[in-house]
């Protein structure tokens, strides 16, 4: 049961839907992702580096730590912390006190061996934005989906457009849906296919420690090989104390496109639905109004939109913010990072609220085809393209005149084709069976063009 007394929605209200988050962001997850970090790097000094030597069963007990990390843990480390008054720390002395009571008191000295805590903190941050990616990368990939499937349904079904909320040259309702697909497609590609950045290189990012107790140790390559070869991330080694975030801020502004397309996406499914073409599946119990109990409000769209506002804001606050520091370190960006499960979560919810909405339409043909029925205006477009083609004086001026500001019939569009002197008569019998739902050029062969570009029928 969710909290009556949360704080944050996310938390409260809309706990369920981002359950996939919070092993990854939470407090728990932060610590569990640092003790990673710490007890790899541990091994690795014994491993790779040969600075001290363990068995096979060392190692063992060693990946237990990690292993047997669970809530309880958790609440000793910060239990250690309430000491210390430092999250980093009390991981450290964590793992210490682990070691000591398999046995391995011998090495305890060597876990967080020349590391300043962001060495730890950015690795984990690192490791959980990778995890926190693919989470969300399957709902947008699941949303797009749902947005092609509609396409490849309605990519033949004739629709007008509508520029500036005022009645335009018609299209198909499957090339709309494309277009959002495409647009959301592109940037869940660059945030698919980012590299994740992490450092390991002391206080300052010089090896300071490492090269005086070691000098010997080609450092630069050993901090490459644990973070590429270890941990799956591409290893920065031009830092300060800090990460410089240019991967993180990379990823948020491809996240923040993204989410600006949902919105838009959102706000045509509003309009299309307030306009009849689309009708909402009703839900047997669902109110739509307190007072009015014929509605049906299209509430997952302005769900969706509405939390991609507020994960657009933290989104663009983290890619900038994240890049800034004073001189070597200042810890503003610490802070500030605890906030990425509440952007991931904001932005997940506005993908779920979107999805559940897209699930609930149905489009209405009839709606679509009265619409073209009643603008056949539209086709002054063609009719003035084709003039222009067979040298007839002032086209557009001529159908300016005839349409502008006001309703025609298709009896006075044929009086006006008629009247054309230098058109070919086969040319204007075209003309005048042309209607606006036959006036959706290559609308259809878009559609399927993006499918065959991405190898699909």
């Amino acid at each position: 049961m969710l909290s009556l007394k949360a704080l944050s929605v996310l938390d409260g209200r809309y706990s369920k839907a981002i359950e996939s988050l919070t092993e990854i962001f939470s407090e728990y997850g932060l610590i569990r992702y640092r003790i990673h970090v710490e007890t790899e790097w541990l091994k690795f000094l014994s491993t790779d580096l040969k600075l001290f030597e363990i068995d096979e069963a060392a190692i063992s007990l060693i990946d237990a730590i990690l292993e047997n990390f669970d809530h309880k843990a958790a609440s000793r480390v910060k239990e250690i912390e309430s000491s210390t008054n430092h999250d980093v720390k009390a991981v450290e002395y964590y793992i210490k006190e682990q070691l000591e009571q398999v046995g391995l008191l011998s090495i305890r000295e060597w876990v967080h061996f020349a590391c300043t805590s962001d060495d730890i903190n950015n690795t984990a941050y690192a490791m959980m934005v990778k995890d926190g990616r693919a989470v969300v990368l399957e709902s947008l990939s699941l949303l797009i989906e749902k947005i092609e499937e509609k396409a490849k349904l309605y990519k033949a079904l004739p629709m007008m457009s509508r520029t500036h909320g005022q009645p335009a040259t018609p299209t198909t309702a499957g090339k709309e849906f494309i277009n959002f697909a495409w647009r959301l497609d592109r940037e869940r590609e660059l945030i698919q296919n980012c590299s994740i950045q992490a450092k390991i290189n002391g206080a300052t990012g010089n090896y300071n420690a490492h090269y005086f107790v070691f000098p010997e140790i080609d450092w630069i390559a050993a901090s490459e090989r644990f973070l590429s070869h270890k941990l799956g991330l591409e290893p920065l080694i031009y830092t300060t104390q800090i990460n410089p975030n240019a991967y993180l801020a990379y990823i948020l502004h491809a996240m923040v496109r993204s989410a600006a397309v949902v919105v838009d996406f959102d706000r045509d499914m509003w309009g299309y639905i307030s306009l009849g073409y689309f009708r909402q599946m009703l839900k047997k119990g669902e109110t739509g109004s307190s007072t009015m109990p014929h509605k049906v409000n299209p509430i997952d769209f302005e769900n969706s939109e509405g939390n991609m506002g507020v994960a657009i804001s933290l989104m663009e606050h983290l890619a900038v913010k994240l890049q800034k520091s004073r001189f070597q370190r200042d810890l503003s960006d610490s802070t500030v990072l605890r906030s990425l499960g509440s952007l991931f979560g904001y932005y997940l919810i506005g993908l779920k609220s979107a999805l559940r909405g897209l699930g609930k339409i149905a489009i209405d043909e009839k709606r679509l085809e009265e619409d073209l029925d009643a603008n056949p205006e539209l086709l002054a477009e063609p009719f003035q393209t084709a003039m222009r083609v067979y040298g007839e004086e002032n086209p557009y001026e001529r159908l300016k005149e005839l349409t502008r500001g006001r309703r025609i019939g298709k009896d006075e569009l044929e009086k006006f084709v008629n009247g054309l002197q230098k058109i070919p008569e086969p040319f204007k019998e075209r003309m005048r069976t042309l209607t606006p739902a036959g006036y959706t050029g290559l609308a259809e062969t878009l559609v399927d063009t993006y499918f065959k570009k991405k190898g699909q029928p």
